[in-house]
């Protein structure tokens, strides 16, 4: 099984002491958003968890201690850099204290072992075509070395982002296109390897690659060996392996206004300032009526001698 640590919120950048005692311990509990009586336990064992994912925005907060967790586990890191400033992104670090941040992550891990994401990629007024491809020149140029490659997508323009950010304007299939075309020389030009995440739309003929961000292949270069399954995916359009998440919705500080995780930013910063870290959930405790199930969980590695070569 995969543990994806971020889908729902950065746990990594705002409730890493409460990640840590979770692995130490061994286990975590995760509400069901659908019903709320129903409490998910899930084991952190190595004989079952395949690989850890981390997605986060700020790795500085775990980097001291995150040998507690990738000495037992393979792991694999999502770094979010993108083009936004605060005011779009409230409370996440500068470019430029990110880019430090992440070299100083793959001196620890090994930049075989990092993603960067630079998505969602949208635009408005400040934000326009010539603003991302400036700013993604520089970072691609710095980042290179650093990393196994780059992620991208376009900004889902699904209806709350109408309410949160109105100045946002729609990408164009011209714009994609104009986009694809000279991020992927910019990404040749470096050495990067791109590629899109949850897509329909097909760039190969600018070197972008067309796949998931969590799949048999990229586990693969790690020397990490899946039996051969289907890519079920998270949601639609999703070419990843199918993961499990932990933590709960509308619990990211983080206020991006792009966000599909918070629904209330205010509610969030709530939860996080009233959070537990010595909690098995993310939020809140147990309730007398609660009913905890164990999730069936099972290793998906390949036992085949000879693969591991």
């Amino acid at each position: 099984m995969i543990l994806n640590t971020g889908g729902r919120t950065d746990t990594v950048q705002y409730y890493s002491e409460w990640l840590l005692n979770r692995f130490r311990e061994g286990y975590v509990l995760s509400r069901n958003p659908l019903f709320p009586n129903i409490v998910n336990r899930i084991e952190l064992n190595p004989e079952v968890l395949d690989v850890v994912v981390f997605c986060s925005k700020d790795y500085r907060p775990i980097l001291p201690r995150l040998q507690e967790i990738s000495d037992r586990f393979n792991c694999y890191y999502h770094y979010t850099i993108t083009a936004y400033g605060t005011d779009i992104e409230p409370r996440v670090p500068s470019i430029e204290e990110s880019i430090r941040t992440l070299k100083a992550l793959a001196a620890q891990v090994g930049p075989e072992k990092i993603a960067w994401r630079y998505d969602p990629v949208l635009l408005t007024e400040k934000y326009t075509i010539e603003r991302h491809l400036e700013t993604f020149d520089r970072m691609a140029r710095e980042l290179a070395p650093y990393v196994d490659r780059c992620i991208f997508s376009f900004v889902e323009m699904y209806k709350k982002l109408e309410v949160n950010m109105p100045e946002l304007r729609p990408v164009s299939e011209q714009d994609k296109l104009t986009l694809a075309k000279r991020m992927g020389a910019i990404a040749r030009q470096y050495g990067l390897y791109l590629q899109t995440c949850a897509t329909k739309e097909d760039y190969e003929q600018f070197g972008i690659h067309r796949s998931g961000c969590m799949t048999a292949e990229i586990f693969s270069n790690l020397g990490i060996r899946f039996k051969k399954t289907a890519h079920k995916g998270n949601r639609a359009g999703c070419l990843c392996m199918e993961s499990r998440g932990l933590g709960d919705y509308n619990s990211c500080p983080n206020g991006c206004r792009y966000c599909y995780a918070n629904k209330d930013h205010e509610k969030a910063l709530q939860n996080f300032f009233t959070h537990d870290p010595k909690s098995p959930l993310l939020l809140g405790h147990l309730h007398p009526d609660d009913k905890i199930v164990p999730s069936r969980l099972e290793s998906l590695l390949s036992k085949e001698p000879g693969l591991f070569d």
